[in-house]
């Protein structure tokens, strides 16, 4: 049985914004098993975005089963105190909003896509929603920021690959699931994209994040990286297509000048505080939860 310093300690930290968000997550799973008609103009129904448009919005925070709405919460609230201290409240929420209606309108176009060639309607009727596509961005997030932290002893920057992994592995033997497959997919990439050539840090005034550590094909094993970076240039084609390559290190450019974001060192300062940042908050927490534990124990001594 968790004791309430346990419980206090995994709060302590969570932002404001984390916890409106995660309200909104168990408020939406509520009224939609109070009202299930809510579904209909909530979710994502791809023949009917069409003039409900606003669902390519809503679809992301609505949680229609019980474990997709715990297992939210909880990945919003632990991810969501470790990621936006150090991006700050209106990136954080930024990164959610762009990311979210991104996936929305990707699984649109797959959906009606996979109609058009299959012609079966499961595809244009199948209510689809959820944070999780948001989860697996978070991944992404931290494997920027904090790649060599450890966890089981794996690394950080392996959790997206190992995370889209389990989840074709899910698929393969439960093939109802594969809905969740292409929200998790197209999270994770939409978030690499979002994360490595649009955000922007007001405090640095840089953008983006072209180290090697963060390229495309570090989302896959060594041995593959050959393949992959031809694709990966492909992302750089489409989103840098205003940058210019001004020597052999792939340091950007712009008019001449070195494009802010372009400077490993800056990348490699960025990564150091995401590891000190996580390691101030983790002692922090067990500071807390054993001063909790410590008064746990005087007060049944102070009753007798």
């Amino acid at each position: 049985m968790s004791s309430p310093g346990t419980t206090t300690s995994f709060f302590s930290g969570t932002t404001t914004l984390c916890k409106g968000l995660a309200g909104v997550l168990v408020g939406g799973h509520v009224a939609v098993q109070i009202f299930p008609a809510a579904v209909t103009y909530l979710a994502l129904i791809p023949a009917r975005t069409i003039p409900f448009a606003w669902n390519l919005i809503t679809a992301g925070y609505l949680e229609q089963t019980i474990y997709g709405a715990v297992v939210s919460t909880v990945g919003l609230l632990f991810l969501g105190k470790l990621l936006q201290p150090l991006w700050g409240s209106r990136e954080f929420a930024k990164f959610i909003f762009f990311v979210n209606l991104l996936i929305s309108v990707c699984i649109f176009i797959t959906a009606i896509s996979l109609y058009y060639i299959t012609t079966q309607e499961i595809y244009l009727y199948t209510p689809l929603s959820g944070f999780h596509g948001i989860l697996s961005g978070f991944l992404v997030g931290i494997k920027q920021i904090m790649p060599d932290q450890e966890l089981l002893k794996i690394k950080a920057k392996w959790f997206p690959s190992i995370m889209i992994i389990l989840s074709i592995a899910v698929c393969i033997l439960a093939p109802e699931m594969e809905k969740y497959l292409t929200t998790l997919i197209f999270g994770t990439y939409i978030s690499w994209i979002y994360l490595r050539y649009l955000q922007k840090k007001p405090e640095t005034k840089l953008q983006g994040d072209p180290s090697d550590e963060f390229a495309f094909s570090s989302f896959f094993p060594e041995f593959l990286r050959p393949v992959i970076d031809p694709i990966g240039s492909l992302f750089h084609k489409i989103f840098c297509s205003k940058f210019r390559s001004s020597n052999d290190t792939q340091e950007y450019s712009y008019g001449g000048a070195p494009l802010p974001g372009s400077d490993p060192i800056e990348a490699s300062r960025r990564r150091e505080r995401g590891a000190r940042a996580l390691e101030e908050r983790l002692a922090a927490e067990k500071l807390a939860a054993a001063k909790s534990a410590e008064d746990s124990e005087r007060d049944p001594a102070a009753n007798v």
